[in-house]
């Protein structure tokens, strides 16, 4: 501070709010400098930059174009007392083993929530919750209300986290259905629909003799790719039987061919309900000196990298595994900002490669 020549102290670093430039280093621009220059209130700019109701088009965009010649960046814990929200969310993952977290189909999920994530204020946290255990700490974070929603992945029909989760009162989305339980808000894939597409291309190469590898029956996503193997082989009037279950691993793929082979030693297609199951049960299969595709025909599910990887190349259905996480944190937002969203099933589609080709009209 400083004299002037009439006497008066004043200030000989500050400037007028008008006269501030965006890059100025002096200091930050203040809401009130924002609500200045747009010629609103403190508390019109504060909804305003919240993008809360009952704020006119006009007001908004004065607001926004005055906090963008000023160069202003909201406070995010100010934010966050002004909208009542702690700015994160969190994405439960009921799963007793951390190698959960490599899994392909688990890092696309995460690219899509970030990718949603990204233009908001929203942090996410990954908790990674054991049936037992997990109960507890899930518990006991929800009711900490240290954070403004919650996403679930990988839910199993008796998992004891569901009495946990759908107590809640906070804003809760679920990757998948549940078996035997009705979500209200869920983003899903088309896995009856895309099953019953792999088996219609087995079938349309002229093999009758298909078995199916499943994952768990608990898992609805299990269930509703089983229901499309059937519905495809009952058009044709072919029995779906030939089915053994297994845990979604190369392990499980592998020991569900082995004991197929043993009981029908004749088979010549085989619908696997995932890519890595698939990948295991090829390797089994040339093990027993079956080739595939001329003795055995083989599809997949999930259009992970390693359908690709596989030799020959896995025929597969494709299902949006990024977009699955993407919807689902933007229909988290929307519920966080009191819209009612409905729920999303996306689809699905084939993409033939060399474990089934196509079949040639007239071959």
């Amino acid at each position: 501070m400083q004299d002037s020549p009439t006497g008066r102290r004043q200030s000989s670093g500050s400037q007028p709010a008008s006269l501030r430039s965006p890059h100025d280093p002096q200091s930050k621009p203040s809401l009130e400098e924002v609500a200045l220059r747009a010629g609103v209130s403190r508390s019109a700019a504060s909804r305003a930059l919240n993008n809360a109701p009952h704020v006119s088009p006009l007001k908004r965009e004065a607001v926004l174009r005055a906090a963008q010649e000023l160069g202003y960046v909201p406070n995010a814990t100010a934010r966050a007392l002004a909208t009542n929200k702690v700015g994160s969310v969190v994405l439960v993952v009921s799963n007793e083993e951390p190698a959960f977290f490599a899994d392909p189909f688990f890092s696309q999920i995460i690219v899509g929530i970030t990718t949603a994530l990204e233009k908001s204020d929203l942090v996410l946290t990954l908790m990674l919750a054991s049936p037992g255990d997990g109960s507890g700490r899930l518990k006991r974070l929800l009711g900490s209300r240290s954070a403004d929603g919650v996403m679930v992945l990988a839910m199993r029909k008796d998992d004891p986290l569901h009495e946990v989760v759908e107590s809640t009162d906070l804003p809760l989305v679920f990757c998948g259905r549940t078996l035997g339980r009705e979500s209200r808000w869920y983003v899903d894939a088309d896995n009856r629909g895309g099953a019953r597409l792999a088996t219609e291309h087995l079938l349309s190469a002229g093999r009758r003799r298909i078995a199916s590898i499943v994952g768990p029956m608990d898992s609805e996503a299990s269930v509703a790719r089983y229901k499309g193997f059937a519905d495809a082989m009952a058009v044709v009037g072919l029995p779906s039987d030939w089915t053994e279950e297994a845990d979604f691993t190369p392990d499980g793929g592998a020991r569900a061919m082995t004991a197929l082979l043993e009981k029908h030693p004749d088979l010549d297609g085989v619908f696997v309900g995932s890519d890595n199951m698939a990948a295991a049960a090829m390797r089994v299969l040339k093990a027993h000196g079956r080739s595939v595709p001329e003795d055995v025909v083989v599809a997949g599910f999930d259009d992970l990298a390693i359908a690709q990887q596989t030799e020959p190349s896995l025929t597969t259905v494709s299902q949006p595994i990024r977009a699955l996480g993407q919807e689902m944190a933007l229909m988290l937002m929307r519920l966080i900002e009191g819209e009612n969203p409905s729920p999303i099933i996306l689809p699905t589609h084939l993409v033939v490669r060399e474990s089934a080709p196509a079949v040639e009209p007239g071959s």
